[in-house]
């Protein structure tokens, strides 16, 4: 029996694959560290999203404090971002990680300025 690895993004959080392609002008010149060091903001593709910003059932309340809830009545508000999506966001927010020998980002929902979302549209023919 062969063990997978998995990824899961928890909470508001959002895993970005870091847009290799800013690293070079136009003209195909790399530009160096300390030009994008001074940059504040980034951009990526998003591979994965978490599940929102949880929020307890009001329904569930109880009165009694020694009762404890289980994790099956959390629920969450989804977030805007979704797989696929080219988020716009404040580079100084993410945290590089390392996973299977690529590297990402992971970014807080709050830090995404904006999204760039490809959809098809049906033509008119």
């Amino acid at each position: 029996m062969k063990a997978t690895k998995k990824l899961i993004v928890i909470g508001d959080r959002v895993l970005v694959e870091i847009d290799e392609s800013r690293e070079r002008t136009a003209t195909g010149l790399y530009l160096p560290p300390t030009v994008k060091e001074k940059e504040k903001v980034q951009g990526g593709h998003i591979v994965k999203v978490g599940p929102g910003y949880p929020v307890s059932d009001p329904n569930m309340i109880s009165d009694e404090p020694w009762t404890t809830k289980k994790r099956d009545d959390l629920k969450y508000i989804p977030l805007q971002a979704a797989e696929g999506d080219y988020a716009i966001f404040l580079k100084e927010a993410g945290v590089e990680i390392e996973f299977e020998g690529k590297k990402y980002l992971i970014v807080p929902h709050s830090a995404i300025l904006a999204l760039v979302r490809t959809e098809l549209a049906e033509s008119d023919e």
